[in-house]
């Protein structure tokens, strides 16, 4: 199988980032360097910085940045640690930041991480293998009522409740240890007639898992303020979501910064002027030509935004 990661959006994420040669550029999801490379061969005497919690990715996307040019740095970290990250290269600001919140094609084409309902694999869903917090954990040991929270808000899941239930049963006669295991139980806690639907039936609940398994949903909160803080003047935020929460939480927050509340009566409170701008009025999605390339895009919404 060729899992070669197709960068999302590229052309759109390239023009809306609007690069300067001499510039300072942040991709905090590195993944294989596919916005990151094409970043980098557009840059002069500027910088970019490639950050990655997986050591794979960092090492793979350093072979494919080193045939472009020596101006890059990679580090391997959260991308919540933005703020040590670059005081630890004497890095204040910068001109463009970079978010691409899907799961990389390798992680998962890789049959031993366990993200993909695909594959019979032990279930495991870490970005970052060094933590503890494995799907595995989170399936056999939270309670009924966790586990139908997650899978309610994070996969938006109908039949969330049903799975939940199953899974705690079926956790008392043996531990649930793969892939195939899990998949078994959601398909039997289903109808019918939602399994004769398009679309493979554990995917809602893998997501919740992954998102669950790596705390995305916080993650990303706490980094879109961060990064925001670290942005020269002119300088934009780029974030590719893939689900629904992910880019309500990116919606709210872009239009929180660059609107004003109020009326026509209202007078300007000390003349109050807004910091931050948006260049997508609204969310940049796939192109048919890049989701018939492309089927995981499918999902995804890029959103820009820029300090004025």
């Amino acid at each position: 199988m060729n899992n070669e990661h197709i960068p999302v959006l590229l052309n759109e994420v390239i023009d809306g980032l609007n690069i300067k040669k001499d510039g300072t550029y942040l991709d905090l999801t590195l993944g294989r360097a596919g916005h990151s490379s094409v970043i980098l061969s557009k840059l002069d005497k500027g910088l970019l910085i490639g950050v990655d919690q997986d050591d794979e990715a960092i090492e793979k996307s350093r072979a494919r940045l080193k045939a472009i040019s020596e101006n890059y740095v990679l580090v391997r970290d959260n991308f919540v640690n933005i703020d040590t990250i670059l005081k630890g290269l004497k890095v204040n600001k910068v001109d463009g930041i970079l978010m691409d919140l899907g799961v990389s094609s390798p992680q998962f084409d890789d049959e031993s991480r366990g993200f993909s309902y695909r594959f019979d694999s032990e279930l495991d869903m870490r970005m970052d293998k060094r933590q503890e917090l494995t799907a595995k954990k989170v399936v056999n040991e939270y309670s009924l009522n966790d586990l139908v929270r997650i899978f309610n808000e994070y996969g938006e899941e109908k039949f969330s409740y049903p799975i939940a239930k199953r899974i705690v049963k079926e956790r008392v006669e043996h531990p649930i240890n793969t892939t195939f295991e899990l998949v078994d139980i959601i398909k039997r806690s289903k109808p019918s007639k939602e399994l004769s639907k398009v679309g493979h039936p554990a995917k809602q609940i893998f997501q919740a898992l992954r998102i669950e398994v790596n705390d995305e949903i916080n993650i990303l909160k706490e980094t879109l303020v961060k990064a925001l803080n670290h942005l020269n003047k002119g300088g934009r935020l780029a974030v590719i979501t893939f689900h629904s929460g992910e880019d309500k939480i990116v919606k709210k927050l872009f239009k929180d910064l660059t609107v004003i509340e109020g009326n026509r009566y209202d007078l300007p409170e000390n003349n109050k002027q807004v910091e931050y701008r948006l260049i997508t009025r609204k969310g940049i999605k796939p192109s048919e030509e890049e989701i018939q390339n492309n089927h995981r895009s499918i999902s995804s919404v890029l959103r820009i935004i820029e300090k004025v």
